[in-house]
């Protein structure tokens, strides 16, 4: 309802594409959440015992909560291979985020990540045909110098372990692409329950190699609670871009980056220096200013 009274202004290609844009915000903030999650465990529990309980939290969620609601097949799919090649994309993309959150803070390796609205915007472009006005991307690209400024190459502040998250920007870019072009065709809970039972599959074939003792059951309990938010997020984010483009939810990706400071600053007393505010406001400025420029081409159709 707040959310509701403080778009009204912008009328962001009418309710059901407002509405997209709030599930997309909520996404974020499950996603800063796991992320943050992910950096303080990283270190205990190996990645495919992580991934498996990660995925498995997915599919169990897909088939026994939305499937029966949605009342269709599991695999009920016109893209089978295209939903197995989104679940990889999302696999690898999990593998590169568990492994670069073991070196960089949370709050960075988000602001890295934050070139992916530049390699989305221009795959919703070539193969999704959207339209993208070119003040919009304008402000893509500012997005992404933002992200320049954080990871500042050829400086002090510069770690091999940035190189992880650009790998990571190429697969989420592609990701997010497929999600887009199925949301248009599959349930949002097909998609959902093929992705969890792809990486459950994936990391069974790894996980007797990797198995150890993590701790009781609060170490258990995390991982699972992590699951959930991994879930949640990327069901709401599939649900998003059935109501809204990708080019019009691009900029509030950069929501992320302000959840995921605040969780490095609260579970990690974790403060970027100044520069890394500077591109993070570069960052929060292009996004905010790509939210302005979709409601005014609203109001011009």
């Amino acid at each position: 309802f707040c959310y509701s009274r403080a778009m009204q202004p912008f009328k962001i290609h009418g309710d059901r594409e407002q509405g997209g844009v709030l599930l997309l915000i909520a996404a974020t903030a499950c996603f800063a959440t796991l992320d943050t999650g992910t950096k303080y465990i990283s270190n205990t529990v190996p990645l495919a015992m992580f991934m498996w309980v990660r995925y498995a939290c997915q599919a169990l969620f897909s088939g026994f909560v939305l499937l029966p609601r949605q009342g269709g097949l599991p695999f009920a799919t016109r893209h089978p291979v295209l939903q197995v090649v989104r679940a990889l994309f999302l696999l690898l993309s999990s593998a590169l985020a568990f492994v670069s959150l073991m070196h960089i803070p949370v709050g960075e390796f988000t602001a890295i990540v934050m070139i992916s609205p530049l390699l989305i915007t221009l795959l919703s472009a070539i193969a999704l045909k959207e339209k993208v006005s070119i003040l919009r991307w304008l402000l893509v690209v500012g997005g992404f110098v933002g992200a320049l400024i954080v990871i500042r190459p050829g400086t002090d502040a510069f770690e091999w372990a940035m190189l992880l998250p650009l790998a990571l920007v190429v697969s989420n870019a592609a990701f997010m692409t497929l999600t887009s072009k199925l949301s248009k065709t599959d349930a949002a809970g097909t998609t959902h329950f093929i992705t969890g039972c792809v990486g459950v599959i994936v990391a069974t074939f790894l996980l007797p190699f990797f198995w150890k003792d993590i701790g009781g059951v609060a170490m258990w309990a995390g991982l699972v609670l992590l699951g959930a938010f991994a879930t949640v997020g990327h069901y709401l984010m599939i649900v998003a871009y059935s109501r809204a483009p990708a080019s019009t939810l691009t900029p509030f990706l950069y929501f992320q980056i302000a959840f995921a400071t605040l969780g490095g600053w609260l579970v990690f007393a974790h403060t970027p220096d100044r520069w890394v505010f500077v591109g993070i406001a570069v960052i929060a400025a292009c996004g905010a200013a790509g939210s302005w420029v979709s409601a005014r081409e609203s109001r011009a159709r």
